[in-house]
């Protein structure tokens, strides 16, 4: 019986640990190119952070773009760091307009 315990809290524990990674990834990538932070402008209104998407969607495309030509500066964890911190901005908006 304590097995299936063990094996309950170790996926728990696992989903948390990827779950605190991402979130660092994406704070990470908006501090250093955005200079700003994920609880800030998730806070923001509908306006900025359409403002702050466009944004992000240029600079994943141009993290691609180094992707694609083989670029030595290109960063895969700052290419899924660009797209989870856009997903969350997008998701934030949605629950906004729900509201």
């Amino acid at each position: 019986m304590w097995a299936l315990d063990w094996t309950k809290q170790r996926s728990a524990f696992i989903a948390a640990k990827d779950k605190h990674a991402s979130e660092a990834r994406q704070r990470l990538v908006l501090q250093i190119f955005c200079n700003a932070d994920l609880e800030g402008l998730i806070a923001q209104d509908d306006e900025t952070k359409t403002h702050l998407c466009r944004r992000l969607k240029r600079l994943i495309e141009r993290e691609r773009l180094k992707g694609v030509k083989g670029h030595w500066s290109y960063d895969l964890n700052r290419h899924i760091g660009l797209k989870q911190a856009l997903d969350t901005l997008k998701s934030s908006m949605r629950e906004a307009e729900r509201k």
